[in-house]
Formats: C-alpha cells, structure tokens, sequence
C-alpha cells in the first residue's frame, strides 16, 4: 500500500510507537525511514499533535491504527496530512472483527462499573473492545507484571499486550523517548473479554482484580 501510494526509499513515514511494528518494518523495507510517534494516554491510538511534532520536510506519510478496537482520531490527522500535503493511512488492527460487539459491549460496561482495582478503558463512541485494557500504575506495589502475575494465580487469563516500544525492538531502533508509549508499555493489561464469557467467569475477573487492588498503594 505505501509502495502503490508513492512512498520511495529515503522518505520519511510517521507510524505508531505502541504496537503493530509490523508497519514499521514495512516501511523499512520500502528503505524509507519509520519516525515514531506517541499515542494518546487514552486511545492508545496517536497522538495528533504528537504527529505534528515530528513532522519534516522529509516526511512522505502518516499511517494510524485502530488500537483494542478504540477508533484512531483520524479527522485530526489527515487534517495534519492536508496541511503538510501527506499521505494518510488509517487501519483497522490485524484480527479486528464485527461479530459479537454488542456482547462485548456488554461485558465491557459491566466491567467499567465494577472494577476498582485497576484503572479502566475511557468510553468512547465506536469502541469495540477488541480488547479489555486496563491500567496498573507503577506506583510502589506491585508493578503491572507483579500484578499479572497474581491474577494468573487466580485464574485470569490476563496478557501485556504490548511488550516494549516499536523503537526498541531489533531492527528498528532508534534514540527516542516517548513518554506516553512507555507508561502504556509499562502499566497496560488487557483482560480476558471473550464473547462466550458467563456472567460468572465475569464476577471472578472483577473479585480477583478487586482483591488484589490494595497492593496498588503507594509504597512509603
């Protein structure tokens, strides 16, 4: 796609630093040069102005991605894209599919009402909670692997969906620090949210995550 739209080694192509490294090593093999940007602390999606910061003469194009099913905000970006006269690319995430949303809605809301042990999704139109993220703040105890580890214990399939920044990962390094990408990297846990999920298998979730929300104090 980037090759049919004209991007030519050499060009510069914004893509995000939070997962789907994927495009980066496209754009690589293109022998363009995949500049990271960071992502909103909310959608996990990036940054707009994050975008317009790392933008040059140079850059040919933007590509975003659909994160957890969390809409990119793609009006702000290709106005980004006008303006500097880029190549906007907006893709859903690899595995993304309509059945079942409304259940997963569902499950998903019953989650935002009931979990106080870690921080949960921001609601936001057109989410389809292709994943359950939540937040487990490094603040003392326990990290956010500590935390997984726990709720494994328990029985809560839980997973890190991301595991390092797109520019850390061989290949595609590159000297930056992106604030936003590394707390997301470092506190983001996705929960299990399966359609054939039972009501009962729900309340576990939420008991075992509740329970172990006091190891989330601060450690003085």
């Amino acid at each position: 796609m980037l090759r049919s739209a004209g991007v030519r080694a050499g060009d510069e192509v914004v893509v995000p630093a939070y997962g789907n490294a994927e495009v980066a090593h496209a754009v690589a093999q293109l022998g363009a040069v995949p500049v990271y940007a960071d992502v909103d602390a909310e959608s996990y999606c990036l940054d707009p102005a994050a975008v317009a910061d790392v933008v040059t003469g140079r850059t040919a194009a933007v590509v975003a991605i659909h994160r957890f099913g969390r809409q990119a905000d793609a009006g702000w970006i290709r106005e980004i894209g006008q303006r500097h006269g880029l190549l906007v690319l907006v893709e859903d995430e690899p595995g993304a599919r309509p059945e079942g949303v409304e259940r997963r809605r569902e499950l998903a809301t019953y989650l935002d009402g009931r979990l106080n042990g870690v921080g949960t999704p921001v609601p936001a139109a057109g989410h389809t909670y292709e994943q359950y993220v939540v937040r487990v703040p490094g603040n003392g105890r326990p990290d956010r692997d500590a935390f997984a580890r726990a709720l494994r214990g328990k029985g809560v399939a839980c997973t890190v969906p991301v595991q390092a920044p797109v520019y850390r990962m061989p290949g595609l390094r590159r000297d930056v620090f992106l604030p936003q990408t590394e707390r997301a990297v470092d506190e983001t846990l996705a929960l299990p949210l399966r359609v054939d999920m039972q009501r009962r298998d729900v309340q576990k979730m939420v008991h075992a995550c509740n329970a172990l929300g006091g190891l989330l104090e601060p450690a003085f």
